[in-house]
Formats: structure tokens, sequence, C-alpha cells
């Protein structure tokens, strides 16, 4: 199995498929990387000699942010606007959606289950 950014790519996979399993790197960066590095996207993992995947580190290492550093990114970018008292850290602080979705009835995800309330019956008096 290669290891690239310390992540573990798994070895039956193409390449251009496993480079997404690295946080920060989805189908385009993939393509890209793997044009840099003159490498063919289809080839699988385990046919990967380590020349071949210490190109790929390398362009991976210099020109792309991933995984545990740009999760830091991530994170103090929402601390930052949390801070400021934003609208939109105001929507992450209350465990909202943030990008104007409708929460009338949708947004479940965000949300959580359903709590209802108010749903009880009254008790009937008991005969004395």
């Amino acid at each position: 199995m290669a290891r690239i950014a310390g992540v573990t790519i798994p070895n039956e996979k193409q390449v251009q498929i496993g480079l997404q399993y690295i946080y920060g790197i989805g189908k385009k960066h993939a393509a890209d990387i793997l044009a840099k590095a003159k490498i063919d996207p289809t080839v699988r993992v385990k046919n990967l000699t380590d020349s071949e995947v210490g190109k790929i580190s390398e362009v991976i290492g210099n020109d792309y942010v991933v995984e545990g550093e740009l999760q830091r990114i991530v994170t103090g970018n929402i601390k930052r606007l949390k801070d400021i008292n934003a609208y939109r850290g105001l929507r992450h602080k209350a465990n909202l959606p943030s990008r104007g979705q409708r929460t009338k009835t949708n947004a479940r995800t965000r949300r959580g289950k359903k709590v209802t309330v108010g749903g009880t019956a009254k008790k009937v008096a008991a005969k004395t």
C-alpha cells in the first residue's frame, strides 16, 4: 500500500481514485497532480514504483494544502467567524445551516433528530 501525505491509499484502486482518499484532493486536483507528475491516471496503486509515489508526494507537498494543515485552516476560519459574531459564525454556533438553506422543514442533518413538543394527550380525570 502506498502512503502519501500520511494517508494509506488502497492498492486495488486506480491512482486517480486513490488520491481522492486524501482530505483536500478531489477529482480535479487528482487529475492535475497526475498530469504534473506525468503518471497515467488509470494505473493501479499496487503497480506504482517508489519513484512515481515519490513524484506524487513531491507535487502534493509543494503545491497543495492537505490533511491536518487544511483542517486547521478551515477550523480557524470558522473560529474567526464565531469570534467576530458574523452571521455565518452565529449559524455555526447554533449548529444550523450557514449557507441559506431553509430550516422550517428540512435541515435534519444539521439540526439532529426531530424532537416532538407538546405531543402528549391530556390525562383523563380518575373517577372517585
